[in-house]
C-alpha cells in the first residue's frame, strides 16, 4: 500500500488545531477503533487514509541489530557491520569518531528500509548514566560521564538523523505548531535517546528495573542524569524520547507528566515519545502506582507517552476512554506527534528510489569503507592499562611463537549487547595469525563463567612451549546484559587463577586482555610482575582481533600509555 500525502495533510491539521473543551470537538480523521491501533510499536495500517501499518521499533546501537522486530536478515541484506561496543567508542573521546560510525550506521539502515529489512524509526543511543559499574547495560552507554554522554548523543543523532531541512509540504502542515526550521527538518532516519531516565539497574536482590525508584535530587537530575538527555534534544534535535521502566523520585518515567511535560516546554522537543517495551503495563503490575490498568494507560498517555512499545495500550485504550479517563485530545496530540515524525522521514513523499536516499543498496552494506571505520573505532577505543618494561609493542619479526589463552581467545562474537549479524568478524587469535606463523591456543576456561578449572593443564603446557603469551580474560553477555547485572568486580570463576597460573609458567612476562563493557578489578595483576601488560578491548566489535593484533605489534598506538 503507497503511503498518501494528500489525506496525510488533513489530518495532521485536524490533529494540532487547538480544541475549546466547552465546545464540541469534531470528528477525528480516525476511529475510535483505529485510534489505539495507531499507538502501538507495531502499528496498523489506515486504508482508507492510504497508511500503510508500520513497525516503529527497530535498533542500531553500534550497527544494525535484529533486537526489535523492525530489523530482518532475511534477505539480500545477509549482515551488517558490527562497530565497537558503545563504551569502546566513548573510550576513544573522538566526536568526529562517534560521527562518522553512525553516519555509516544511518547509510546501512537507510539501504536496508529500502530492501524491505528495516524501518526509519531506531531507538537509540543509550545515553543513561554508567552509575554503578555492576550494572549489565553499562557497556551500551558512553560512561560514568555527563559531559562525555551528552556529546556522544549529540554526534550519533545528528549523524544519524542527517541534519536535512523540510520542504513546502512539511512546512505546511507543521506551521502552526510553533517549531524552527531545525526541529521541523526532513530526517533521514529517526534517532531515540533513551532510557529517560535515572536508569541503572537490571536486578539486585528484591529490585528489578521494573519496580525500583530512583530517588534523585533536583540538582543531581540536572547535573548528572538529565543532562545528555537535554544535549540530545536540544544540541542533538533528537526526533524520539524513550521513557524508561523505573519510577522517579515515586513516579513512573511513562506517567511522570513534569518530566514529559519539560521536554517539550523547557527543552522545546518535537518529536514523539516511546516507552520502553512494556513499561506502561509495569506501571500497574509491577509498580503499582495505579488501580486498573485503564488508569496505567491514562496516566501514561496524559504525561506525554505518544507510543506503547507492547500491547497494552491496544488492549485498554478503548476500556479507559469509555470510561472517560482518555480523551480524544491526548490521542490526538499523541497521534499528531507520530505522523510529524513519518512526515518528515518522508514516508509520504511517495516511492522510496525517488527520494534523496533511494540510490542506497545492498553494496553500502559492509562497504569495505565502513569495515575500515570499524577497525578504527576499535583501535582508537582499546586502552592499554599497563606496559612494564616497554613489553609492548612485539616487533614480529622477532617472535618465534605465542599462545593466546582463555575462553574467548577464538570467538568471534566479541560485540556485547544489541549486536547484529556482522559481516565477517575475526577472533583474537586469526588477528594474531596475521603477523605469527606459529600461534597456539588453549581454552583454559571452557566458557567465560569459569566454574572448573579442569582444563587449565592443557593451557599451562600451551603456554610453556611459546615464547610469548597472551591470556584473554574478562566479561561476556553471560556476565553483563540486558536483564543481567553483576554482583562482584572480580574475574568470574576461576580466570584470575587462571591468569596468575598462566604468568607463572611463561617464559617472558605476560600480556592480560581484559574483554567487558563494566569494571573489573585486575589489582592482582597490576601488582604482579610476571604480568607485562594489561590492554582494555571492551567489546570491539567484528573487527576486534585485527584491532588488538595491530596494537600488539606496534602498526598502531593505543590511548593512554604510549609505546
Amino acid at each position: 500500500m503507497p503511503w498518501a500525502p494528500s489525506q496525510l495533510v488533513p489530518l495532521l491539521q485536524h490533529l494540532s488545531s487547538p480544541q475549546n473543551p466547552s465546545t464540541i470537538p469534531h470528528p477525528s480523521p480516525l476511529s475510535r477503533r483505529e485510534n489505539p491501533a495507531a499507538l502501538s510499536n507495531n502499528a496498523s495500517a489506515v486504508p482508507r487514509l492510504g497508511i500503510p501499518p508500520y513497525q516503529w521499533w527497530s535498533e542500531s546501537l553500534h550497527g544494525i541489530a535484529a533486537n526489535g522486530p523492525g530489523v530482518s536478515f532475511d534477505g539480500p541484506v545477509k549482515s551488517a557491520t558490527g562497530f565497537p561496543q558503545v563504551i569502546l567508542s566513548a573510550a576513544a573521546f573522538n566526536r568526529s569518531l562517534w560521527s562518522a560510525v553512525a553516519s555509516a550506521i544511518a547509510a546501512e539502515a537507510k539501504a536496508m528500509h529500502g530492501l524491505g529489512q528495516a524501518g526509519l524509526t531506531f531507538w537509540a543511543p543509550n545515553i543513561n548514566i554508567f552509575r554503578d559499574p555492576r550494572w549489565g547495560r553499562g557497556q551500551e552507554t558512553p560512561g560514568e560521564d555527563p559531559m562525555v554522554a551528552s556529546a556522544f548523543a549529540v554526534e550519533y543523532v545528528r549523524a544519524f538523523q542527517g541534519e536535512y531541512h523540510g520542504d513546502a509540504l512539511q512546512r505546511r502542515v507543521l506551521r502552526d505548531n510553533n517549531s524552527d526550521d531545525d526541529d521541523d527538518g526532513r530526517l533521514m532516519l529517526s534517532a531515540c535517546c533513551k532510557h529517560f531516565t535515572a536508569y541503572d539497574l537490571e536486578k539486585w536482590g528484591q529490585f528489578t528495573r521494573y519496580n525500583f525508584n530512583a530517588v534523585v535530587t533536583e540538582q543531581d537530575m540536572s547535573d548528572t542524569y538529565q543532562a545528555p538527555f537535554r544535549s540530545c534534544i536540544e544540541q542533538g534535535k533528537a526526533s524520539c524520547l524513550m521513557c524508561s521502566y523505573n519510577a522517579v523520585n515515586g513516579i513512573p518515567a511513562c506517567a511522570n507528566h513534569n518530566l514529559l511535560q519539560k521536554v517539550r516546554t523547557d527543552w522545546n522537543f518535537r518529536g514523539y515519545v516511546t516507552s520502553d517495551c512494556d513499561a506502561v503495563a509495569t506501571i500497574y503490575e509491577d509498580q503499582k502506582f495505579t488501580k486498573t490498568p485503564e488508569d496505567a494507560v491514562a496516566a501514561a498517555l496524559r504525561a506525554g507517552t505518544d507510543i506503547n512499545c507492547g500491547t497494552y495500550m491496544l488492549r485498554y485504550m478503548k476500556s479507559a476512554y469509555e470510561q472517560g479517563k482518555v480523551l480524544e485530545k491526548d490521542i490526538d496530540r499523541a497521534l499528531f506527534n507520530l505522523f510529524s515524525v513519518q512526515l518528515r522521514l518522508g514516508l509520504f513523499d511517495g516511492e522510496p528510489e525517488r527520494n534523496q536516499f533511494g540510490k542506497l543498496g545492498p553494496q553500502d552494506v559492509c562497504s569495505q569503507e565502513h569495515r575500515k571505520l570499524a577497525l578504527e573505532a576499535a583501535r582508537q577505543g582499546i586502552v592499554l592499562l599497563k606496559n612494564e618494561k616497554n613489553l609492548l609493542p612485539l616487533d614480529k619479526y622477532f617472535v618465534s611463537s605465542i599462545a593466546v589463552i582463555g575462553p574467548l581467545a577464538n570467538s568471534t562474537n566479541l560485540g556485547g549487547g544489541y549486536t547484529g549479524v556482522p559481516c565477517d568478524p575475526r577472533s583474537i587469535l586469526e588477528g594474531l595469525k596475521g603477523y605469527v606463523n606459529n600461534v597456539y591456543q588453549a581454552a583454559g576456561c571452557r566458557d567465560v563463567p569459569c566454574n572448573s578449572s579442569v582444563d587449565l593443564v592443557e593451557a599451562l603446557s600451551v603456554a610453556k612451549h611459546a615464547e610469548y603469551v597472551i591470556v584473554v580474560a574478562g566479561l561476556d553477555l553471560s556476565q553483563e546484559t540486558e536483564d543481567r547485572d553483576r554482583y562482584s568486580l572480580l574475574l568470574p570463576g576461576y580466570q584470575m587463577e587462571l591468569v596468575t597460573a598462566v604468568a607463572a609458567v611463561s617464559r617472558k612476562p605476560l600480556m592480560l586482555v581484559l574483554t567487558g563493557g563494566g569494571p573489573i578489578d585486575v589489582s592482582f595483576a597490576v601488582e604482579d610482575p610476571r604480568i607485562g601488560s594489561i590492554l582494555w578491548i571492551g567489546y570491539p566489535g567484528e573487527t576486534g582481533g585485527t584491532a588488538l593484533s595491530d596494537i600488539i605489534f606496534g602498526y598502531y598506538n593505543p590511548g593512554l600509555y604510549k609505546f
